[in-house]
């Protein structure tokens, strides 16, 4: 805890934190995504999944708690970095395309990331807790007595503004996803000088490969390739 006190004193140490605790929110992100795309392979491997989570019991919530806890941080740290940043900035600077570029990738990464964390507390809100859309969670039971995780999902994605505001969400985590990913690599000196572009189309390619898999649900649940009745 001291030593992370102390990290947060300083410029260096504030960029280790965003880019260690964004790598640990991007390795969630990719297996949260994996999860997910269960869906695609029926109710049974859906509600199934879910209910092993399920059965961690408070194992479940305390690893809630910590990824909460990593993102505020992230998210904490990020914008002080950002406020810093703007602050130290002299004006007579900003007619220069360097300066110009690097105001505008900070601003986007301001507002996408702010814009996936207010997505995050609706997300939790609609299909964890349940208080929004509360018709999607009432869904009852499947035929194995597991909650039936698999009709709330495509209950909930069956509403063109829930997955309307999905895709959005989603877009805005790939485009954080690619500057964040290149400047993580650069912040921890992994980058070689060499092949800054090989990182930069690496960070664009995971960012696509992350968006087409989050965004293939809701598409799938509003086109009725997911969740349409047999033979319809």
């Amino acid at each position: 805890m001291n030593r992370l006190a102390a990290a947060t004193r300083s410029s260096l140490g504030r960029k280790m934190i965003v880019a260690v605790t964004g790598l640990m929110l991007l390795g969630f992100v990719i297996a949260h995504m994996l999860g997910n795309l269960q869906l695609f392979l029926g109710p049974e491997a859906l509600n199934a999944y879910a209910a092993k989570l399920q059965s961690l019991g408070p194992g479940l919530w305390a690893m809630r708690l910590g990824l909460l806890g990593i993102f505020v941080l992230h998210v904490a740290t990020a914008l002080k970095l950002a406020a810093e940043s703007q602050a130290a900035r002299p004006q007579a600077y900003v007619g220069a395309v360097g300066k110009v570029q690097a105001t505008v990738s900070s601003r986007t990464m301001v507002l996408s990331g702010a814009t996936v964390l207010a997505f995050v507390a609706y997300h939790l809100a609609h299909f964890t807790l349940g208080v929004v859309h509360p018709e999607h969670a009432d869904v009852g039971l499947d035929a194995a007595g597991q909650h039936d995780v698999f009709a709330m999902v495509v209950a909930g994605f069956s509403s063109p503004l829930v997955s309307g505001l999905y895709l959005l969400a989603m877009a805005l985590l790939a485009l954080h996803l690619h500057h964040g990913i290149s400047s993580t690599v650069r912040t921890l000196g992994l980058e070689n000088p060499a092949c800054t572009a090989c990182v930069r189309r690496a960070g664009m390619g995971l960012a696509l490969f992350i968006f087409l898999g989050n965004a293939s649900m809701p598409l799938a649940v509003l086109a009725g390739l997911v969740g349409a009745p047999a033979g319809a």
